[in-house]
């Protein structure tokens, strides 16, 4: 990717690509920052996945009860779900589509293109790939990117987790790269969070129990349906949605943060 965006005021202007975090769900925590590149962007480009259907998905609900002023901007690109693993057609397609849509808005005069994320744009986020295209297209393009507070983040405080402390380790999985990749970790750090695992919930519980862990899982984490629960509380047979969040802390002696 070309070259990051500098604070040269004298110089001029190139056009902005922005990947903007909008954090996990809950609107309050979307930064003031991003609420500013969003007043800005002549677009804002919102994913749309299977499950939202003909109405707005997370990131765009998200947007518009933060920033209500960029909800005219908003441009909603299909992006599919059903596909768990590896970089599959409709993925591809999707980046392609992004880039595209951001390059038009560019050639109709947009000074600034945002991209919409629910949670951080460099955690497990398809705004690399996009920017990517874009910036093989128009050279002259400056990408930017607004971090957002992560599902791991806000289920740490909710659940009144510490995720690290002192000199602990902390690892974030996704479980689609495999039970036994979970297993390692489980094994080698301190505090581990997995991400993408809904499907294979019973099996994650078993295998944490099995390393005498405890744990938190989070459904629906910075919504108003959010659930919270302790590993042991799980109903036989569960499974939980894609955007579920799991939190097995490190082993502690109970002196320091409260637990749930």
């Amino acid at each position: 990717m070309r070259n990051m965006t500098t604070h040269d005021h004298g110089a001029k202007k190139h056009p902005r690509l922005i990947g903007i975090g909008v954090g996990p769900g809950d609107p309050d925590l979307v930064t003031l920052k991003a609420v500013k590149a969003l007043t800005e962007a002549a677009v804002v480009l919102v994913p749309t996945t299977e499950g939202s259907g003909d109405g707005p998905g997370r990131a765009e609900t998200i947007v518009v009860l933060s920033c209500p002023a960029a909800a005219p901007a908003i441009q909603r690109i299909p992006f599919s779900m059903a596909d768990k693993k590896g970089v599959s057609g409709r993925r591809k397609q999707a980046w392609l589509d992004s880039a595209e849509a951001a390059i038009n808005a560019f050639d109709a005069g947009a000074e600034v293109v945002a991209f919409a994320t629910v949670g951080d744009p460099s955690v497990y986020s398809t705004f690399s790939y996009l920017a990517a295209h874009v910036v093989e297209r128009l050279p002259e393009v400056d990408v930017e990117v607004i971090p957002g507070i992560t599902a791991m983040q806000a289920l740490a405080a909710s659940s009144r987790t510490p995720l690290v402390e002192g000199t602990e380790t902390l690892a974030l999985v996704p479980v689609t790269a495999g039970l036994d990749t979970l297993e390692r970790i489980l094994d080698t750090v301190d505090t581990v969070v997995a991400y993408k695992g809904g499907r294979h919930l019973p099996e994650m519980i078993k295998l944490i129990q099995s390393k005498e862990r405890d744990g938190v899982l989070g459904v629906q984490i910075g919504l108003a349906d959010e659930e919270l629960i302790t590993l042991d509380d799980v109903v036989d047979g569960r499974r939980a949605p894609y955007f579920s969040t799991l939190l097995a802390p490190a082993r502690r002696d109970g002196t320091a943060g409260g637990r749930l």
